[in-house]
């Protein structure tokens, strides 16, 4: 596994709805859970790793000690949202790059578990703020299209530089 990067046109696709259900997507999410500690990340979805899943693991502590703090959601939306709040947020495929994103402060989920048995969860706060990033990526939406534009002037630079990097991999063939 490994972190697909801005600009790549995955990052962009809207995932379709999982239905085959069973060991090879449990095996998937564990995979990526493990994948998000390495990466020191709190969330990570699928295409963020070069998978067309509707499917995001998370944990928002960081600490894979702290198993009670993770989940897995399969081919959620929200429901229901209150509050709004700006907040800093970074992301796994924009190495380095951080700025302020306003989201809800309150959330109300409807998803599956592993097996597809639904689901329905309230998230607040950083909580919320994680689900949302990771939902978004699901949609091919990224943190950067939420940002205010004197944000994304701030990070304008950084952005080109990832976009002239992935053009020079896929220029070298890789």
């Amino acid at each position: 596994m490994k972190i697909v990067l801005y600009p790549d046109p995955i990052l962009r696709k809207i995932t379709p709805r999982v239905e085959d259900f069973g060991p090879p997507l449990a095996e998937t999410a564990r995979e990526m859970l493990e994948f998000m500690y390495r990466s020191k990340g709190v969330g990570l979805a699928a295409p963020q790793v070069g998978l067309t899943l509707r499917l995001f693991v998370f944990n928002p502590s960081g600490d894979p000690a702290k198993k009670e703090e993770e989940g897995v959601l399969v081919n959620p939306r929200i429901v229901k949202r209150k509050g709004e709040a700006y907040g800093e947020e970074g992301c796994l495929s924009f190495p380095e790059i951080y700025g302020e994103v306003r989201r809800a402060t309150w959330i109300r989920v409807e998803a599956q578990d592993l097996e597809g048995r639904p689901l329905e969860l309230e998230f607040q706060d950083f909580q919320a703020r994680v689900v949302q990033h990771e939902l978004d990526h699901l949609e091919g939406i990224l943190f950067v299209d939420r940002m205010e534009p004197a944000e994304k002037i701030r990070i304008r630079r950084q952005l080109e530089k990832l976009e002239r990097e992935y053009k020079e991999t896929r220029a070298a063939g890789h």
